[in-house]
């Protein structure tokens, strides 16, 4: 089953996330992935299984194991979807970074977002821009913990609720622009400089960071780039580490500071396009979850008041005060008046407002009908006889008053959430906040502000769409001559997978050789080949010659190759041989 963007149904998490998030939804285009993409992650996920299994969290292993994820081709989304399923969680695709309130939100609905994108062969060892190895070698398999994927839920939860700025979706842009630039080959350095720029620029005047800038501190030095255990001995848990075959070992190198994690990691900014100069380690999965509460404690959505109306207004973006009665009431925030004890007593949005209860939308009272605004006290009148039909004056002990006539009181499990006036007035001392002329004045009824959190409260009818980013990743398509490479990846795969055709892979490699004289990585597939058969020797070796002359020539190619050497060894161990085969092909 699917819905109208071709997003599968089947999984229960998917089915159930609404549709403001699904509108980043992509189609996963799997076929668009080259035999050189497949090639990549397949040298990724061989050298995770053996530097990891030592230097991981003990679940991950399991959980790659777990969640059906191929160490010898990029996984499906559907399959993966058909493996979260069992533990209550599901994936979707989607074009790189996503804003950090729709990312928190997805995971708050038990939905991992996967990047597609496939990393480059020269960002093999780490990428600046989220892709599928991050998302689906890094994220999935940890959740498959309980403890961890509860925090993950939880985090998701809190995240979705964090009062975020216009400032944090600009900063959010030029991020992703960098990223895109930075992943893309042959991209100007010019146009890396000014980007990167742009980024500086915007962090610099970012302001006081707002919650979520925070908490997106908080959920990059634990989900991302966590540690946990000891700070003498530390294991990886965070995805982008365990992604990252550079920096998965290069983290854990003395140079690399490990401070114990705690709440003062929202005081540490984070930079996405380069390796940290430091590392936060977490004493278990629990740790996690005692930082996150004590954080969300003090957050608006907790505190609620004046404290948490100033909070919106700060941010000048949608937002939701919700009163004591349940009654939600969404806009942009632009005053709020207080008493002499600074107890807010009126609130006022500017623009398209919405009223709701539990979420959804109170019918005939959307961004339509409030189009220009809504303003209404908060607090307690003064014992008054109200009834539909009749005049009313409420004074309330704030000393705002109310005067009309009453047309309609909403009620709901007997709380009156709404009363709606004709030809009424509202003062506060001499000052008038709303008149009759102006029209029906709908006021909100509930004796506090008790919570105040970003975006709509029904984002589906408030039609919250807008912060889809516009810029979208490009993938640049192959040209003749990469076409030729790509097959000469299929050929080489074709006979490692059909275990025949060995006598073609000198005429391959030759044609490599002459044709593709940069590459590497195809020539180590053929040394492995020729390695585990033992055909060849001849040719063999003159692989091994040439990979080490590339070796000796090329410092950025030094350690992989290195690594491909490495793991040819210790592919014929018995350790290495049980692994593979319990990984799903």
């Amino acid at each position: 089953m699917k819905s109208q963007s071709g997003i599968s149904l089947d999984n229960a998490a998917v089915a159930a996330t609404p549709k403001h998030l699904l509108q980043f939804a992509v189609d996963q285009r799997y076929d668009d992935y080259t035999p050189v993409d497949h090639a990549v992650w397949r040298f990724i996920m061989r050298q995770n299984t053996f530097f990891l299994r030592e230097y991981a969290h003990k679940v991950y292993f399991q959980g790659l194991l777990d969640t059906g994820i191929s160490f010898e081709r990029i996984p499906r989304i559907q399959e993966m979807n058909d493996i979260l399923g069992k533990i209550g969680w599901g994936a979707v695709a989607v074009d790189g970074f996503i804003p950090p309130a729709a990312f928190m939100e997805f995971q708050a609905y038990k939905v991992l977002v996967i990047a597609c994108d496939m990393r480059q062969i020269h960002h093999i060892e780490y990428t600046p821009a989220p892709d599928i190895v991050h998302e689906a070698a890094g994220h999935a398999p940890i959740i498959v913990d309980r403890e961890y994927s509860n925090y993950l839920q939880r985090f998701g939860e809190v995240g979705a609720k964090a009062m975020s700025s216009k400032k944090d979706f600009e900063l959010y842009e030029a991020i992703r622009h960098l990223s895109i630039l930075k992943e893309q080959p042959n991209t100007d350095p010019k146009e890396i400089e000014k980007a990167t720029k742009l980024v500086e620029h915007r962090q610099q005047n970012l302001g006081e960071p707002s919650e979520m800038a925070l908490l997106s501190r908080l959920h990059w030095w634990t989900v991302e780039y966590g540690l946990i255990g000891t700070v003498e001995n530390p294991k990886i848990y965070g995805a982008g580490l365990l992604s990252s075959i550079g920096e998965s070992v290069s983290c854990l190198e003395p140079q690399v500071k490990k401070i114990p994690y705690s709440i003062e990691a929202t005081n540490q900014p984070f930079d996405i396009t380069t390796k940290q100069p430091q590392l936060f380690v977490c004493r278990d999965f629990k740790h996690l979850r005692e930082v996150l509460e004590e954080f969300a404690s003090k957050m608006a959505y907790q505190v609620g008041g004046f404290y948490g109306i100033n909070k919106a207004i700060e941010c000048n973006n949608v937002a939701t005060c919700e009163y004591s009665s349940g009654l939600q009431v969404t806009g942009v925030f632009d005053e709020v008046i207080v008493d002499s004890k600074n107890n807010p007593i009126y609130l006022r949005t500017t623009g398209p407002s919405a009223l709701a209860l539990q979420y959804k939308e109170l019918p005939g009272h959307g961004r339509n009908y409030h189009k220009d605004g809504f303003g209404s006290p908060i607090g307690k009148w003064k014992n008054t006889e109200i009834a539909e039909g009749e005049q009313a004056k409420l004074e309330f002990a704030s000393g705002v008053t109310v005067e009309g006539k009453i047309d309609k009181i909403l009620r709901r499990d007997g709380k009156i959430l709404l009363i709606s006036f004709s030809k009424c007035i509202a003062k506060y001392g001499d000052r008038v906040l709303f008149e009759p002329s102006w029209g029906t004045y709908d006021m909100a009824v509930g004796d506090r502000i008790s919570s105040v959190f970003n975006g709509a409260a029904d984002k589906d009818s408030y039609n919250q769409v807008a912060l889809v980013p516009k810029e979208r990743t490009i993938k640049v398509p192959s040209d003749a001559k990469r076409k030729k490479l790509e097959n000469l990846y299929a050929q080489v795969r074709k006979i490692r997978e059909g275990k025949k055709g060995y006598e073609r892979l000198g005429e391959i490699w030759e044609t490599q050789q002459a044709e593709h004289p940069s590459d590497w990585l195809l020539s180590m597939e053929i040394f492995e080949i020729l390695d585990t058969t033992g055909q060849q020797p001849a040719l063999k070796t003159k692989i091994e010659k040439f990979l080490n002359e590339k070796k000796a020539a090329t410092k950025d190619l030094s350690t992989l190759i290195s690594w491909g050497f490495r793991l040819v060894e210790y592919h014929k161990k018995p350790e290495y041989q049980a692994a593979l085969h319990a990984s799903p092909k």
